[in-house]
């Protein structure tokens, strides 16, 4: 938990909920805050499972999981391969291609070129290739008098993606199957605070939708855990455009290591499933392994 990415302190809290959901559970837990010593702590520590509550880099892109199977501790979630595919957006939208999900249009460009003009026409958004939990977010609207003024903590590569308008939707899948729908509300955009702080999102499931819309979600979902080899859960995001019907369905990414908080998306799908959430972080615990 903890770790080093710039989603730190979800990913302690995420930690500390699961860590009590499997103590509660009767396991016995120890809680590591993942720094530089990871590797001594972990051969010390000796444990039988890794329970990876860890998001962003590091912690979600193969980086851990690597560390992981080089020690031959089994662990939760995805494995190396899934996980660095799902964290690079350019790369996992040329998979979901291949699968034949539909992915909106976009590009990598320079960080100093997207600062200097528009390299898209607006309305689009500019985001990390390799970040999540909307860190480092910027939505350049149609009326916008220029390029967007990027901070210096964006990477020098970034992501430009055509903007989507509509309804956020999402969808846990848990081992192979899809569990539910979530529509959630915000008054602006889905930003960093409106899915961590408490008020920020409303979440309605399941989310009163067409069944066409419900049933594509949890397909595509399904299909996209498969097509970049996921393992244990994943959440997968999506925007609908109600004016175009199932046309106006877009897959926006895959979360690999989704939010275990209380205001988080996965335990409330599970809920709805009738899956407790010690019985979810259970399951994943049973379902831990190396080669992943």
């Amino acid at each position: 938990m903890g770790g080093l990415s710039a989603e730190r302190e979800v990913s302690l809290s995420t930690g500390r909920e699961c860590a009590a959901a499997l103590r509660d559970e009767g396991y016995d837990v120890v809680e590591v805050d993942a720094g530089r010593d990871l590797p001594i702590r972990l051969s010390e520590i000796s444990p039988d499972i890794c329970f990876n509550a860890l998001h962003g880099r590091w912690g979600e892109d193969g980086c851990v999981q690597g560390l992981l199977e080089w020690m031959a501790l089994p662990y939760t979630h995805s494995g190396v391969f899934a996980s660095a595919l799902a964290m690079d957006k350019a790369r996992s939208k040329d998979a979901f291609r291949r699968a034949g999900l539909p992915v909106v249009d976009s590009l990598l460009a320079d960080r100093d070129a997207v600062r200097a003009d528009h390299v898209m026409a607006p309305p689009y958004v500019v985001k990390p290739n390799n970040e999540g939990s909307s860190v480092g977010v910027y939505l350049v609207n149609e009326a916008a008098n220029g390029p967007p003024a990027l901070s210096d903590d964006m990477p020098e590569t970034v992501m430009v993606e055509a903007f989507v308008p509509g309804r956020e939707l999402t969808v846990t899948v848990l081992g192979d199957k899809g569990l539910s729908v979530t529509d959630i509300v915000t008054d602006g955009w889905y930003d960093y605070d409106a899915k961590y702080k408490p008020g920020g999102s409303r979440h309605v499931v399941p989310a009163a939708v067409p069944e066409e819309i419900f049933d594509a979600c949890i397909d595509y979902a399904e299909r996209a855990h498969v097509a970049l080899g996921c393992r244990g859960i994943s959440r997968s995001d999506f925007r609908w455009d109600e004016t175009r019907g199932l046309d106006g369905l877009i897959l926006l990414e895959v979360n690999t290591q989704p939010g275990m908080t209380p205001t988080s998306l996965a335990p409330e799908q599970a809920q709805e499933a009738g899956v407790s959430f010690g019985t979810l972080c259970r399951q994943l615990v049973e379902d831990a392994s190396c080669n992943r």
